[in-house]
């Protein structure tokens, strides 16, 4: 809901006389909280029911956390707008301050995600990673209430609804890589709506569509879902005033026993996504993924 009004208030920043209705929706991924993300499918769990109301026209647009966004176009549908990035890092939340490296030995950490579990065991072998469910603010009273140790979640979740009190270590890219498109918002309309694409393009950040579009063709290159443990981060740099993109690519088992990193610099996104995923298919990443 808070990314849904933060579009809206940047659609009216632009568009004063324009009125907005939200349509709240309960997707898969919401309803489905007892078994873990991977074990119930992971591509589309947070978006099917939105995409079919895009294609029926109950709605005409359509707000995602992009990392949840399958990498496959669906149909008829196009991202209108994609909106600048948040904190792209994540963060522990944990009991009695405890950082990564102080959490005691065998101590429970809760995730959902398979690349996250994947980094944390590189790090810890010895914690006991398990599957944590629920919206930002369930996860963390898991934690406060005793239930898990600590639990890992992306800081743009947590400082978007005012509980970054509760991280007690922000995790570099160097330790955590992010999901491919993590803390980036996407707006997904019909790819032939002319009216809700000339509003979007007025929220449209550039930059960000740019980075996001090497790390989101990264994971497609590599045949990758939301659920598997691929990280992913591109940020902007500036050659000779020419606009570069550096991209950082990881690929691992679950376990985190292997693991492959990759990483390049090109002034094409798609090219540079696609040449980094070849590398590391080239290292073996098939094997580690078909094993998931």
């Amino acid at each position: 809901m808070w990314q849904t009004e933060h579009v809206i208030a940047l659609l009216q920043s632009n568009f004063p006389d324009q009125k907005c209705e939200i349509v709240p929706f309960v997707t898969q991924g919401d309803k489905t909280l007892d078994k873990p993300l991977p074990a119930i499918g992971g591509k589309g769990l947070f978006t099917l029911e939105l995409e079919n109301a895009l294609h029926a026209g109950t709605i005409d647009f359509a707000v995602h956390s992009l990392k949840d966004l399958p990498v496959e176009e669906s149909g008829g549908l196009t991202l209108g707008a994609i909106i600048g990035r948040a904190d792209v890092r994540d963060v522990i939340v944990a009991k009695n301050g405890w950082r990564l490296a102080t959490l005691p030995q065998g101590a429970t950490v809760g995730t959902s995600s398979l690349r996250r579990k994947a980094q944390l065991l590189m790090q810890r072998p010895d914690l006991n990673v398990q599957s944590i469910r629920g919206n930002v603010g369930t996860r963390v009273d898991k934690v406060v209430d005793g239930e898990f140790d600590a639990a890992v979640l992306a800081a743009a979740g947590l400082t978007r609804i005012g509980l970054e009190e509760h991280i007690t270590e922000f995790l570099p890219a160097g330790i955590m890589l992010p999901a491919p498109g993590q803390g980036a918002l996407a707006v997904q309309c019909r790819a032939g709506d002319t009216r809700v694409l000339e509003l979007l393009a007025q929220i449209d950040c550039w930059d960000v569509r740019q980075s996001v579009s090497t790390e989101r063709t990264f994971l497609h290159a590599l045949d990758g879902g939301c659920s598997t443990p691929v990280g992913a981060y591109s940020e902007p740099l500036a050659v000779n005033d020419q606009p570069f993109f550096g991209l950082r690519g990881l690929v691992a088992s679950a376990d985190g026993t292997k693991v492959i990193r990759v990483q390049g610099v090109g002034d094409d996104p798609v090219a540079l996504g696609e040449a980094l995923a070849q590398d590391a298919l080239g290292q073996g990443a098939r094997e580690l993924l078909d094993a998931e």
